[in-house]
């Protein structure tokens, strides 16, 4: 099935790079404005991403709110909608969204900006599993948690309330839920996201292989 063909929202959640408000463990590392340049760097990655997915304009769901001249500069460039994630923990903001688009009976696909591997591909793979039956799919993080949520049908509280985010229980304790709720789900290959100060090297030798494949 084409990715062009398969009607799918794309909700891309994201942090305004504001020095000192973001990436937070790697500031040891970057500084404040390295950590926040990084920030930047991986939403403008994500953007671009999810509209090579050819699934639909995305929407950019801002934290702290779409006002912020870098999303508006985000919609002004990618050509996305801007709506505000509002308040609570990441579980009530990630169901509020989904709720939201859901609520025009199309399947939604929720992403953040912390994972530089992420494909237009594996977006597209996540949507096909929900055209093609499952109510919902995850791209798991090796550490534990996701990168990706997509559902099909209205999210249950259960699926985000009291989740322990940030930790590396996060999927296991997910898939509890979806067993209880007697979910029909699909998890996509793991992959890798940037939290911790290890990750810098993974993301600099992978920007390094893509840098040398353009000078090809």
């Amino acid at each position: 099935m084409r990715g062009a063909a398969i009607n799918c929202r794309i909700l891309v959640f994201a942090k305004a790079p504001m020095p000192g408000r973001v990436k937070t463990r790697l500031i040891p590392v970057l500084g404040e404005a390295g950590a926040a340049e990084l920030q930047r760097q991986m939403i403008a990655r994500t953007l671009d991403t999810a509209v090579a997915a050819r699934l639909g304009m995305p929407e950019l769901w801002c934290d702290p709110d779409p006002d912020v001249p870098f999303f508006a500069d985000c919609a002004k460039r990618y050509g996305v909608g801007l709506r505000a994630q509002g308040e609570g923990d990441l579980g009530l903001r990630m169901k509020r969204a989904l709720e939201h688009a859901l609520s025009a009976s199309t399947p939604a696909l929720l992403i953040g900006c912390d994972c530089p591997v992420l494909t237009p591909g594996y977006l597209r793979e996540a949507a096909a599993a929900l055209a093609g039956g499952d109510e919902a799919v995850f791209g798991p993080a090796e550490d534990g948690g996701y990168v990706l949520i997509g559902l099909a049908r209205s999210p249950q509280s259960q699926l985000f309330d009291k989740v322990a985010w940030g930790t590396a229980t996060v999927m296991q304790q997910t898939r509890a839920r979806l067993a209880q709720g007697n979910w029909r789900w699909r998890e996509l290959e793991p992959v890798w996201d940037v939290d911790r100060p290890e990750d810098l090297a993974r993301l600099h030798a992978l920007n390094l292989r893509a840098e040398k494949k353009r000078a090809e």
